[in-house]
């Protein structure tokens, strides 16, 4: 499938630059998104960060070359992308719980971590409850963190549990409540301006459509004219199981690209059915 050609096409491209500078917009490109959701599908489908499979990839050849030539150490640590030999054995011991030096030895046993490839799994015996809205721009306000991709399970939930405790939860609804309905309508949580580097961290957003200046302690976001893709939730805790399914399920199959826009998490206010949805900005696949 189309997909499935994009995604290992940047896997492919990937592999063919484990011993240079990998541009992940580039990969991102070859997989028709954007950096920040091409490292949230990545990390989605495979349980895996993207910076992750690529230290792993890297130390995996590092380990064949070590037991098959006699290339130095500082020739291997420059040649994998490390600034120096100590930098190269901490990271090579932390993966294989060994020295580079160690691993020459007959009978050591260090791991091997093979490429990837994206294949199609035929699920589908649970419906996803989904609808296409067309939304013209506009803007969110909210208080802004910086996330490091590898926490955010374990940062964003104390985040929400912050606004609840400290006001910014009731000014958000205040200000739901004091102009008229919007779409989508509810709390936003909005993952924005994702970057690849050390942490590929990305802005989280906790705020409300406005079209007025954004609050004491707040910013603001702005959003053009877009398709989304809307799905239904029926929990706050299912909210990360349809993320998975968007990119492993939904995605794969529905003939629409991801746009490159942030993407939404819509809490909707109290006694609103469904309790919440995930946004999703969308381009019609027409190759």
């Amino acid at each position: 499938m189309d997909w499935l050609g994009k995604m290992n096409g940047a896997i492919r491209y990937i592999e063919e630059h484990l011993t240079d500078e990998i541009d992940t917009a580039e990969a991102a490109k070859i997989a028709c998104c954007s950096v920040y959701h091409f490292q949230r599908m990545f990390s989605f489908i495979t349980d895996v960060s993207l910076s992750e499979y690529i230290r792993r990839r890297r130390l995996t050849l590092a380990a064949f070359e070590l037991q098959t030539t006699d290339r130095k150490v500082l020739d291997l640590a420059l040649k994998y992308g490390y600034d120096s030999p100590e930098a190269f054995t901490r990271a090579f011991q932390n993966l294989h719980g060994v020295t580079p030096t160690a691993a020459r030895r007959p009978g050591v046993l260090v791991k091997a971590y093979p490429r990837m490839t994206f294949t199609m799994s035929i699920q589908g015996d649970v419906a996803m409850k989904y609808r296409i809205e067309e939304v013209g721009s506009f803007s969110v306000i909210g208080e802004k963190n910086r996330i490091n991709m590898h926490e955010a399970f374990e940062v964003i939930p104390p985040l929400w549990e912050k606004a609840n405790q400290n006001g910014l939860m009731q000014t958000l609804i205040d200000l739901l409540w004091s102009q008229p309905p919007t779409t989508p309508h509810g709390i936003l949580g909005v993952c924005a301006n994702g970057n690849f580097g050390n942490n590929e961290a990305f802005d989280y957003y906790i705020g409300a459509i406005s079209d007025g200046e954004p609050l004491a302690g707040m910013e603001s976001l702005q959003f053009p004219e877009s398709a989304w893709a809307v799905f239904e939730a029926s929990s706050p805790a299912e909210v990360q199981d349809i993320w998975k399914r968007v990119y492993t399920e939904w995605v794969p199959t529905s003939g629409y690209d991801l746009a490159n826009l942030p993407s939404l998490e819509c809490y909707c206010p109290p006694g609103h059915q469904p309790v919440a949805e995930v946004w999703v900005a969308i381009e019609k696949n027409n190759r």
